[in-house]
């Protein structure tokens, strides 16, 4: 019977990981995409930016942040850890859309779906999060 459950638990695994994997190109060219109007001084971003009452400082480095996520994403290694930091990120923009900017709450079903999407991502590559943790933690160590 024992053989009979593998391959089952073989197919299910890969189609997990295909899974997982479109899911992270789709969220990586989303959160690129969506960090080109900050870094390159998009009118409305600006605009979004300053209802909040932060300098453009914080639009360059949300951008930079939405980059390096989306990039993480694509990296076996980092795709666990820079999941959960983008579920970091999309619950800040929750917060930010529902109480500091103007006529943005809609928007915050947009971030909440996302960080369910981002959550997923993480939980199903938790074993490249605690190999990346170890491995950090080893090159601490020395």
């Amino acid at each position: 019977m024992t053989a009979i459950q593998q391959p089952t638990v073989v197919k299910r695994g890969r189609a997990l990981n295909i899974t997982l994997w479109i899911a992270q190109v789709i969220l990586a060219a989303l959160f690129v995409l969506v960090a080109v109007p900050k870094l390159f001084g998009d009118p409305t971003a600006v605009a979004s930016f300053h209802s909040m009452g932060v300098g453009d400082w914080f639009r360059y480095l949300t951008g930079a942040c939405e980059v390096a996520g989306g990039l993480s994403l694509l990296v076996p290694r980092l795709c666990g850890p820079g999941s959960i930091a983008l579920v970091g990120l999309m619950a800040c923009a929750t917060v930010a859309n529902l109480f500091f900017i103007p006529g943005m709450a809609a928007a915050a079903f947009a971030t909440v779906l996302l960080g369910a999407i981002l959550a997923l991502v993480a939980w199903g590559r938790w074993p490249h999060t605690v190999a990346f943790y170890r491995m950090a933690r080893s090159l601490i160590k020395r």
